[in-house]
């Protein structure tokens, strides 16, 4: 039982990592990148629907995502859904196909870039600190109802802390990456 539960937390910190990752795919740096997209949900049919189901996209160069609508009477709900996003770029759309121009980065972009990725990590540095709180609170109960040795216990307690540095670390070296990604000129 102390085994699945270890496993179960150990999982909740990989998912965490994962979302950390999939949060820094988000943040531009200056190359195309179909990630800055694939995320956007467009109101289409009556509903909201993710931006990949409703069409093609490709990065036919380093600094152009083409987006090419299935209905092509979708394309100004996609260009609508683009302009409302976060992203800060114009799209250019020739009737067919939704054209993102990924400009170079200012140095200033690219310090609040840098801030924003920062801010995501502490957010996942936080996640995992949850983490390791819950199941802190699990062992507690478990020790309280003499489910488990006091022995147990703390050696539970200092492994959980030990995992949790390693995954804190893991954000860390994730952030050092996605930094020296986002400053690279």
């Amino acid at each position: 039982m102390l085994e699945d539960l270890k496993k179960e937390h150990r999982a909740k910190m990989e998912k965490v990592l994962v979302d950390l990752q999939h949060a820094f795919d988000t943040l531009r740096t200056g190359r195309a990148s179909l990630s800055l997209v694939d995320h956007l949900q467009v109101e289409a049919y009556g509903a909201q629907m993710p931006l990949i189901q409703l069409a093609s996209l490709s990065t036919p160069d380093a600094r152009t995502i083409a987006i090419q609508p299935f209905d092509p009477s979708q394309i100004g709900a996609i260009q609508k859904a683009l302009l409302a996003s976060d992203l800060g770029i114009t799209p250019a759309n020739d009737g067919k196909t939704i054209r993102l121009h990924i400009p170079q980065l200012t140095e200033e972009r690219r310090k609040g870039l840098v801030k924003l990725a920062r801010k995501y990590a502490e957010d996942h540095r936080i996640g995992i600190r949850q983490v390791r709180h819950h199941f802190n609170d699990e062992l507690r109960r478990m020790n309280h109802e003499h489910e488990i040795p006091d022995d147990d216990y703390h050696r539970l307690i200092d492994e959980e802390e030990k995992a949790t540095k390693e995954f804190i670390s893991k954000v860390d070296e994730q952030l050092k990456k996605k930094e020296a990604e986002i400053m690279e000129v």
